[in-house]
């Protein structure tokens, strides 16, 4: 029968202890108390053998030890385990003689399982103080290193620790004292016969045989007088009577019951007294149900170990299997038993252990599998528990298996975090992504008659978390049914069955980083533009815009594999300009000041960490944004060399060119970003060469590009891409010095064919880059001498400068003496000179103190100024 449907312990308590035969005392008289009385000192000393001493001194120190432990005291803990080893040492011989104590063993097997599961805690860690983080390290080093003396031990002990227990308490029991009264020499004196109350004999075989001295002696006698209180006069009955009438004659043995074994080819065994038989109960609905509902009851209390909950359930479910007790209730015991293995203790540890993930996934499988044996089975949230059938069919269950399958992708997401990405642990957890991928397929052919819409956009979802960040090699080669294919299908059903906002937003982003992961940058960018996402974003949640910024940093690297080097600068600009691209794509928290942020804070931030195999490479996308950057800036600084109202495209890559021209020392370059700055150096001087050496060069120990799916392919675009923006360079840079320039010497210099010579330069010219006309017949460009030189391009900024500082000074001394010009009942004309800012006329302004009148030429217009006194 099983243990589940047994009698209780406290029954069999009971019953054991009104079997057992207590033995009876009589009082001692108040002329024996006396007698003691003034033997006190006598009677109190305890002779102890060496064995009980030591013994004792070492479970007076385990307790102190255990004391602190409750209040994680580690540098007691660790002062307690050392005077623990000092009194192990002096019991040496008596632990030699008698052998080593289990208690001993327990203890050291419990002190280190404490320190392991504190250790593991890095939150309870953080909030230690210096002595207790110090008295933790060092207690873990010397337990660890004290406790190889001790490995068989503590093996056997943890391979059966309730034997050890057991051994433990007998051990006690055994060692015990017995008490005796304290025997007094007093004068003879004749009892009462007839107010003796006879202590029971012993058993034979005992080995006390000594007899219970009388209580009562003659109260006739002077002697008993002179130490009789004289109290006990007027009461009725004296102190000793009372306490003899008071005690209960000793109960009869009952005999020893014999049970007889089902098996008629075994003899009949003696059983004790207080291990009564009980009878088999029947296994049904009603019993298992109140069982479950016993062991429900007592999860989350303290003191409950989950393990055993889980094992207990599990042995349930074992025992309704066994019975056919119906699908309906196995289903119910399934959903307890994965609730109970997600409920991990967050103090101890993040995620689930490995054993309880695998029984986890066990569970959830047998489960799905028993829902799609059992299409009668009906499930909701909406069913209370009163209101679930699960006796007979249609069975009618409070749960659902898609909030359950939601659960479970979550942990395992936890457990990935939790891993080294560098261990072959990580490896291992990674493998279970295809039972989960099975276990959702098999979802959503369960949902399709089952769930509701939701319920089908919800598994959708976790269908596409699992795909849209894999590259299928089939798609780009042309093949059907590929990942592209599976991805439209999911989309589209949420597109148009979803009411919700967050899992629409969520299955627009996570489709648009699928497109751009397989370069398709044009439906990729529709996409994108149609949902409008980059102006409502910023109200959306945490994991939403997380997403949000892994899908804008996927299109910028689309954009730059397929030449796009605009699109793919203005994708990435956000995201590298902050700072915090580690932080932005949820790769990895940043260092951050003290203060800043809360420890609950950053536990919060760690959960919402990408698991290591779905990172994007922080280096590649920084490169690929300064040689965007670079391809994009360094033409527009030729351009504009002697403008000083410039704008900057890309102040992250201004701030690397100042941190190097900073350096005294200017070597070889070493790092990604000194061989951007040092190819754009080159670039600047117009040689195309030494900036595609810089940038595409395996001696240097840059292969980030090698990191692309098609990396020859990107290496020849870079390589294009830099000839074609040197030769814009090249012409910015020396157009003021040359009259006219040969194509054809162009095109040898850049290594570019006439057609894409006479195209950049023509683009140029129709956008008034570059004041110059085309020669057909000559096959040159003729320079248009309308830019000011150098001598007068550095007198205009002379002069702006003058005359802003002029202007600042005027305005200052207007303040300081109040000469302003009123107009229009007092006030002073600002109407009048912001409309000459916006028209581009300049605006006019009385100067009292010159006296005359200063017209400035400005505002849109732009080009230089012009001051007429």
């Amino acid at each position: 029968m099983s243990r589940f449907f047994a009698g209780s312990d406290t029954e069999s308590e009971t019953s054991s202890s009104e079997d057992e035969v207590a033995p009876v005392r009589a009082a001692p008289s108040a002329k024996a108390a006396a007698w003691s009385d003034s033997d006190d000192d006598d009677a109190k000393r305890v002779v102890k053998s060496e064995k009980e001493k030591r013994f004792d001194e070492l479970s007076e120190i385990i307790k102190t030890s255990k004391n602190y432990r409750k209040i994680k005291d580690m540098a007691n803990t660790l002062t307690a385990f050392e005077n623990l080893t000092k009194a192990f040492e002096k019991a040496k011989r008596v632990i030699d003689k008698e052998g080593l104590p289990h208690f001993f063993i327990r203890h050291l097997a419990e002190l280190e399982d404490f320190t392991a599961e504190l250790w593991e805690d890095k939150d309870a860690k953080k909030a230690m103080s210096k002595n207790n983080a110090k008295g933790l390290t060092t207690l873990r080093q010397r337990l660890k290193k004290y406790n190889k003396d001790f490995e068989n031990e503590l093996k056997l002990y943890r391979e059966n620790p309730d034997e050890y227990l057991a051994e433990d308490n007998e051990e006690k029991a055994a060692a015990a004292p017995v008490v005796k009264s304290p025997t007094v020499a007093k004068p003879a004196a004749a009892p009462k016969k007839e107010k003796t109350v006879k202590a029971p004999k012993a058993p034979a075989d005992s080995d006390d045989s000594s007899e219970w001295p009388s209580s009562d002696e003659d109260s006739s006698s002077s002697e008993d007088e002179a130490f009789e209180n004289p109290a006990h006069r007027f009461l009725k009955r004296t102190p000793a009577e009372e306490k003899q009438r008071k005690v209960k004659p000793a109960a009869k043995p009952k005999p020893v019951k014999q049970v007889k074994v089902e098996d008629d080819d075994q003899e009949w065994t003696e059983v004790s007294s207080g291990a009564r038989p009980q009878k088999d109960q029947e296994i049904t609905h009603e019993a298992v149900i109140k069982k479950l509902a016993e062991i429900i009851a007592v999860r989350g209390k303290k003191g409950t170990k989950r393990g055993e909950q889980v094992s207990l359930l599990e042995e349930l479910r074992d025992i309704a299997r066994d019975a056919n007790l119906g699908a309906g209730l196995q289903v119910k015991i399934r959903f307890h038993i994965v609730s109970a293995l997600c409920d991990y203790n967050p103090a101890v540890s993040s995620c689930m252990r490995p054993e309880s993930w695998l029984q986890c996934l066990d569970a959830v499988e047998e489960l799905l599998q028993l829902l799609r044996d059992n299409p009668t089975i009906k499930l909701s949230l909406d069913i209370l528990e009163e209101q679930e059938i699960v006796m007979e069919e249609p069975y009618r269950l409070r749960g659902c298996i898609f909030s359950t399958a939601e659960r479970m992708d979550d942990e395992f997401c936890r457990m990935l975090q939790a891993c080294d990405a560098h261990s072959p642990d990580y490896v291992d957890r990674l493998k279970d992504e295809r039972r989960i991928c099975s276990i959702i397929e098999s979802l959503a052919i369960y949902g399709e008659s089952h769930g509701t819409t939701e319920e089908k956009c919800r598994t959708n979802l976790l269908r596409i978390k699992h795909l849209y960040y894999k590259f299928d090699k089939a798609a780009n080669d042309g093949e059907k049914n590929t990942s592209i294919d599976k991805m439209n299908v999911l989309c589209r059903y949420i597109y148009v069955k979803d009411n919700t906002d967050r899992i629409r937003t969520q299955a627009i982003l996570l489709h648009i980083y699928h497109l751009a992961l397989h370069d398709l940058w044009f439906q990729a960018r529709d996409l994108m533009l149609m949902s409008h996402l980059q102006d409502s974003v910023t109200h959306a949640d945490v994991p939403t815009q997380i997403c949000y910024n892994r899908c804008m940093v996927q299109l910028g690297l689309c954009a730059f594999r397929k030449g796009y080097i605009k699109d793919a600068h203005n994708c990435l600009l956000d995201i590298q300009s902050s700072g915090r691209a580690k932080e932005l794509l949820a790769q990895g928290l940043l260092l951050q000041r003290q203060n800043e942020r809360t420890a609950e804070q950053e536990k919060i931030e760690k959960r919402r960490q990408m698991p290591y195999h779905m990172h994007i490479n922080l280096e590649l996308l920084e490169c690929v944004y300064l040689v965007s950057a670079m391809l994009l800036e360094i033409p527009y600084l030729a351009a504009h060399e002697l403008d000083s109202k410039r704008r900057m495209i890309s102040k992250n890559f201004h701030h690397v060119l100042r941190i190097s021209e900073r350096q005294p020392l200017i070597g070889p370059p070493e790092s990604m970003r000194e061989h951007v700055v040092q190819a754009s150096k080159a670039m600047k001087r117009g040689e195309w060469k030494a900036c595609r050496d810089f940038l595409i060069n395996e001696k240097m120990n840059l292969k980030v590009w090698d990191l692309f799916t098609n990396s020859d392919l990107v290496r020849d675009m870079i390589t294009l891409k830099i000839q074609e923006e040197t030769l814009r360079t090249y012409l910015f840079t020396y157009s003021s010095i040359y009259t006219s320039l040969s194509m054809e010497i162009l095109a040898e210099m850049f290594e570019l064919p006439k057609a894409t010579i006479h195209s950049i330069i023509s683009k140029m010219i129709i956008n008034e880059e570059l004041m110059a006309s085309l020669d057909e017949p000559t096959q040159s460009v003729v320079m248009h001498r309308t830019e000011p030189s150098r001598l007068q391009s550095i007198a205009l900024q002379l002069s702006d400068k003058v005359g802003s500082l002029v202007e600042n000074n005027e305005r200052l001394m207007e303040i300081k003496q109040g000469n302003f010009n009123y107009q229009n009942k007092g006030g002073y004309d600002k109407d009048n000179q912001q409309r000459g800012n916006r028209q581009g006329g300049g605006y006019r302004r009385n100067d009292n103190q010159s006296g005359h009148w200063k017209n400035r030429r400005g505002g849109q217009g732009g080009g230089y100024q012009q001051k007429n006194y």
